[in-house]
């Protein structure tokens, strides 16, 4: 961000209290060294502890999980993969992809404060539809490709695409979450042999163990797109095993009512071979770009939000949960109870977790500052996020754009101190899934 201030070198006193770190303007001696020092988001985050749960007040359950900081460091790859979510989340900023705004811990609990994404699980939308036409899978597929492309020019593969993992924003755009599965560091030539993800979305190289790479995240896009487009993955059965067998050894059925391109786009991602799959060249997300499923997008408008989405949530406020299971939404918020005791060196294996994004640090330079809540905090017991674990299961015509459509009442200049969003605690979501013959008469979730 931009922002220049003069230390005092001979009377250096920086402190971390909340004016210190709100003002910008330092008066100095006359004839003393000075050094300039960029105002960052890694100058500010080094060091700086200003933010906590007392920050924030819990307004709605929004999901349910049971991953806490005591069990994550018990186990060396879940803190590897906690490590590494909340690194991707702070490096990694791109339209389609959920900010993080906070990161702290206190002594047993481990909190990444995400921005409101009030439009709700696109898994909600699909439910509602049934299954979407081809011009509303085609946006949605553009946007999750588009971020899916992101990760892998930083060397990042997903690895757990599928609708419960979509959110959409209250403008009605995408934006990927839960990052617990990703691997970072995977370029040209490398792979990984960490079975996990979610079976009835997993690339087949996942599931034999030989070695995988980006190529997996555009066999999930091609999962989902059939999903989207029929109403249940391409393969599922009664049980995980079957399911596998699918997978590995079943030739691909698609409905007859499909388009030529949207049969031939869902083959071309559903290739069990990686390497003739769409995608899997270096060029990466390019490849996919070009297919004539995609001919009516503008690319450059899709990435820019200038593309009208095909469905905008109704929402009354900027704090309308009304998107979100009720089964959530109706209960209580109350915090989980930190009741572990950690040693020196567990509580060490997180520093530096601490984390303000520099949208929040753009605030505070004018003139925001953080203050505790006056009225009690409620407390919320569980949080809406996935399982960080390497062993999860779980059983088109042309777009309109948006130039000439209404103001949105709910576009933000800046994050909020205190998101919708509850404070999370790094844990495991109970989300509901589908089941595999979804459809608009008969509906119901699979455990």
């Amino acid at each position: 961000m931009a922002g220049v201030f003069d230390i005092d070198l001979e009377t250096e006193d920086i402190s971390d209290t909340e004016d210190d770190v709100c003002d910008f303007t330092v008066t100095e001696p006359e004839n003393v060294q000075k050094e300039e020092v960029e105002l960052t988001s890694e100058s500010v985050n080094r060091d700086s502890e200003i933010v906590g749960p007392d920050c924030f007040e819990l307004l709605t359950v929004l999901g349910k999980g049971a991953y806490g900081k005591a069990k994550i460091v018990c186990n060396a790859k879940d803190t590897a993969h906690t490590r590494a979510e909340r690194e991707i989340l702070e490096t990694v900023r791109h339209p389609f992809i959920v900010d993080l705004l906070y990161a702290f811990q206190t002594g047993g609990k481990l909190y990444l404060i995400l921005e409101c994404l009030s439009g709700g699980e696109l898994f909600m939308q699909l439910e509602k539809e049934g299954i979407f036409m081809e011009d509303t899978a085609c946006f949605y597929l553009g946007e999750i490709t588009l971020a899916l492309g992101h990760l892998h020019s930083n060397g990042i593969i997903y690895r757990d695409l599928k609708p419960e993992n979509i959110m959409l924003s209250h403008q009605g755009h995408i934006k990927l979450t839960d990052f617990g599965l990703c691997k970072e560091s995977i370029h040209d030539g490398t792979v990984t042999h960490t079975f996990c993800g979610t079976i009835e979305y997993m690339a087949p190289e996942i599931l034999t163990r030989s070695g995988h790479n980006r190529a997996v995240d555009w066999w999930s896009l091609g999962a989902l797109m059939y999903d989207m487009m029929t109403g249940s993955p391409p393969f599922t059965a009664e049980n995980r095993k079957k399911t596998i067998d699918k997978i590995l050894k079943c030739k691909l059925n698609l409905p007859p009512y499909l388009t030529i391109d949207a049969r031939d786009l869902i083959k071309k991602l559903l290739k069990k071979n990686p390497a003739q799959r769409l995608g899997s060249s270096k060029t990466d997300c390019a490849d996919i770009q070009k297919h004539p499923f995609f001919r009516h997008i503008n690319w450059e408008e899709l990435l820019s939000k200038s593309v009208e989405p095909p469905y905008k949530p109704q929402l009354q406020s900027d704090e309308d949960v009304s998107q979100f299971d009720t089964r959530f939404t109706r209960q209580t918020p109350v915090d989980s109870p930190d009741d572990s005791t950690l040693s020196h060196s567990a509580e060490l294996a997180f520093a530096g977790f601490t984390y303000v994004a520099p949208s929040v640090l753009e605030s505070l330079k004018e003139g925001f500052s953080f203050e505790p809540r006056t009225r009690p905090v409620r407390r919320h017991n569980s949080s809406p996020r996935t399982p960080i674990s390497p062993l999860k299961f779980s059983p088109a015509g042309p777009f309109k754009s948006s130039m000439d459509r209404e103001p949105d009442p709910f576009s933000p200049t800046s994050p909020p101190a205190a998101p919708v969003s509850v404070a999370l605690e790094n844990g495991a979501a109970s989300q509901p899934i589908r089941t595999p013959a979804r459809n608009k008469k008969q509906k119901g979730h699979r455990r």
